[in-house]
C-alpha cells in the first residue's frame, strides 16, 4: 500500500465514523430551529463557539501535541497519552475558578456551568479520540464516532423533543454523548492501562508543550476569524440576526466537513512522511485534488441552494440566509487550503509561523467587522460585513502562506486553475444573489456547474489514477515516463591498477571506444603469488622455457 492508498483508506475510514456525527447537525436542523426559534438558535451557536475557544486555552491546544508525538514509533505511546491527560486535568482544574467570570459575559449569563461540563468532557473526548487515531486504531475511531452520534440522537429526542428543555436540554445531549464515548474508548483501547499519572518523561512534556503552546494562540486566531462575527453580529444588531446569519453559515460548512476528515488523515500523513524524498511531489499532488474538490462541492452547494436547502431545511424566519452564502463558501474554500499549508508547519514544528499567519487573519476580521457592521446594512441582509471580513481575513492569511511556506517546501500550486474556478464561482454567487429565484435562475447555474465539472475533469481523473497505481502512487503513464520507474542497472567502477604481469588487455572497439573495465560476472584479480599455480615437477611448464633467438638477415 503506497502513501496515496494510506491517505484514502484513512480518509474512507474517518468518514465512517465522523460523516454520521457532521450529518447529525442538518438532519436535525430543522427540529431545532422548530425547538429553538431564532433566539435559542443564536444562544446555542454563542455556547458552542465560546467553549471551542475555551478547550484551546485550557487545555494549552495539547491535543495537537499529543497527535504529533504519537505518530512518532520512537517515543512511548503510554508517556504522551498520560502527558495529555496530565496537563488537560490541570488545565481544567485551573478553569474552575474562573467559571464563574464567563457569567459576567451578558451573551453568556446564566450558562457558565453548562460551558464548564461541554468544555470538560469535549476536552477529555478529544485526547482520548485523538491518542486512538494516532496509534493507528482508525477503525475503533470511526466506531466511536457512530456510537457518539447515536447517543447524540437519542438524548437530543429525549431533552428537546419530549422534555422540552431548549438550549439547556442541547448542551445536556451533547456532554453526555461525548462522556458515553470516554468510557467506551478506554475500555476497548484499554486507556485506563495506557495512563500513568506519576509517571512521565520530563523531557518529553517539555517537547510537547513547546510544540502545543504556540498554537494556542494559533486557535484563538482562528477562533477570532471563524466565530467572533457571531459575537460582533449579537451585540450590533441582535440574536435574531445572528441566529440567520448562524443558519447561513451550516451550509459552507458542508464542504468544509468534506475536507475536515481528509484533513485528519491528511496531516497524519504529512507528519509520518515528512522525510520522505518524493514529499515536494507528494504536497504538491493532493493540493491539486483539494481545490479540485472544494470547487466542485462549493460549486453544488451553489447549484441547489435555492431550491432545495432552503426550502427543506428553513422556515419563514430564515428564508434571507441564501445572501450570506456564496461569500461564506468562498470563504471556506480558503479556509480549506489555510488548512493544508498548516500542515507543512506541524511536520517542520515552525508552530509559530502559523501563529503569526493567524494573528494577520484575525486583526484584519476585527477591523473589517467594526467597520463593514456599521456601514452594509441592507435591511433584509445587516450580517452580511461579517462574511464579507470573513472572507477577506482568510485570503489574506493565504497570501501570506504561500509565500512563507516556500522556505519550507517547494509545492507547485496551479494559479490559473485557482482563478479560473473563483470567476465562474463568482458569476454563479451574483446569479444566486440578485437574480430573482426561477427557471432561468436555475438554468443558468446549472451551465455554470458543468462548465466547472469539465474545467476540474482531468485533475479529478488523475487524483483517481494516483490512488489506483499500487506501487508507486503515480499514474501509469507517468510511471512509465520517469526515470525512477526503469530497472536498475548497476554501475561499473574502473578497475584496480595490477602489476604489469597481471593487467588486462584493453579492449578497444568502434562503437564503444577505449575502456579498461573488466566484466560483471568476472572476480576481481589477485596478486601473482596468490593468483598463478605452481605447475608439477617433471612437466614440460615446470622447464625454464627459452625465448629462440632472432634470425639473421641474409
Amino acid at each position: 500500500m503506497n502513501k496515496y492508498q494510506k491517505l484514502a483508506n484513512n480518509t474512507i475510514v474517518l468518514a465512517i465514523g465522523q460523516f454520521s456525527s457532521k450529518l447529525l447537525v442538518y438532519v436535525m436542523l430543522r427540529f431545532y430551529t422548530d425547538w429553538l426559534g431564532t433566539d435559542g438558535f443564536g444562544d446555542i451557536t454563542n455556547i458552542i463557539n465560546a467553549s471551542s475557544l475555551l478547550i484551546s486555552v485550557v487545555t494549552l491546544s495539547i491535543s495537537e501535541g499529543v497527535l504529533r508525538y504519537a505518530l512518532d514509533k520512537d517515543n512511548s505511546g503510554r508517556m504522551v497519552f498520560s502527558i495529555g491527560i496530565n496537563v488537560t486535568l490541570c488545565g481544567l482544574t485551573i478553569f474552575t475558578a474562573a467559571v464563574p467570570l464567563v457569567g459576567l459575559i451578558p451573551m453568556l449569563s446564566g450558562y457558565q456551568w453548562l460551558i464548564y461540563m461541554y468544555v470538560f468532557t469535549g476536552s477529555i473526548k478529544g485526547i482520548c479520540g485523538i491518542y486512538v487515531r494516532a496509534r493507528g486504531h482508525v477503525r475503533l475511531f470511526a466506531i466511536d464516532g457512530i456510537l457518539t452520534t447515536a447517543v447524540n440522537i437519542m438524548f437530543n429526542l429525549l431533552f428537546l423533543g419530549l422534555l422540552k428543555m431548549g438550549v439547556v436540554g442541547y448542551v445536556l445531549s451533547v456532554s453526555l454523548a461525548d462522556f458515553v464515548s470516554v468510557i467506551f474508548l478506554s475500555s476497548a483501547a484499554y486507556l485506563h492501562r495506557a495512563y500513568r499519572p506519576f509517571k512521565q518523561d520530563k523531557s518529553l512534556r517539555r517537547a510537547m508543550l513547546r510544540y502545543s503552546i504556540p498554537l494556542m494562540p494559533t486557535a484563538i486566531m482562528w477562533w477570532i476569524i471563524n466565530v467572533s462575527d457571531t459575537f460582533m453580529v449579537t451585540e450590533i444588531h441582535g440574536k435574531s440576526a445572528n441566529g440567520v446569519y448562524s443558519f447561513a453559515f451550516k451550509f459552507p460548512n458542508l464542504a468544509a466537513i468534506v475536507v475536515g476528515i481528509f484533513s485528519q488523515a491528511w496531516h497524519m500523513s504529512a507528519i509520518t512522511e515528512r522525510n520522505s524524498r518524493t514529499i515536494s511531489n507528494f504536497y504538491s499532488n493532493i493540493f491539486d485534488m483539494v481545490q479540485t474538490v472544494m470547487f466542485l462541492a462549493s460549486a453544488g452547494i451553489m447549484l441547489v441552494l435555492r431550491p432545495i436547502i432552503m426550502p427543506f431545511f428553513g422556515n419563514e424566519d430564515f428564508k434571507y440566509a441564501y445572501f450570506y452564502v456564496p461569500a461564506l463558501l468562498c470563504a471556506v474554500v480558503f479556509q480549506s487550503f489555510n488548512n493544508f499549508l498548516s500542515s507543512i508547519y506541524e511536520a517542520s514544528n515552525k508552530t509559530t509561523h502559523s501563529f503569526v499567519s493567524s494573528l494577520i487573519g484575525a486583526l484584519s476580521n476585527i477591523g473589517l467587522n467594526l467597520l463593514l457592521l456599521h456601514i452594509l446594512v441592507p435591511e433584509n441582509f445587516p450580517a452580511i460585513g461579517a462574511a464579507i471580513s470573513t472572507l477577506v481575513s482568510y485570503v489574506l492569511v493565504f497570501i501570506y502562506r504561500v509565500n512563507d511556506t516556500k522556505k519550507l517546501l517547494y509545492m507547485r500550486i496551479r494559479w490559473d486553475k485557482i482563478t479560473s474556478n473563483l470567476i465562474l464561482i463568482g458569476v454563479m454567487s451574483a446569479v444566486v444573489m440578485f437574480m430573482e429565484y426561477g427557471l432561468w435562475q436555475n438554468v443558468i447555474n446549472a451551465v455554470l456547474f458543468l462548465v466547472i465539472v469539465a474545467y476540474n475533469f482531468r485533475s479529478g481523473v488523475k487524483a483517481v489514477r494516483l490512488f489506483i497505481n499500487r506501487k508507486s502512487g503515480k499514474p501509469a503513464a507517468e510511471v512509465a515516463q520517469t526515470p525512477s520507474s526503469r530497472p536498475p542497472q548497476r554501475r561499473r567502477y574502473p578497475e584496480r591498477r595490477q602489476p604489469p604481469s597481471t593487467r588486462q588487455p584493453s579492449r578497444r572497439t568502434p562503437q564503444s571506444g577505449y575502456t579498461n573495465r573488466r566484466p560483471q560476472s568476472q572476480s576481481r584479480s589477485y596478486p601473482v603469488a596468490q593468483q598463478r599455480r605452481t605447475p608439477p615437477a617433471g612437466s614440460r611448464q615446470s622447464a625454464p622455457q627459452r625465448r629462440p633467438p632472432p634470425r639473421k638477415r641474409p
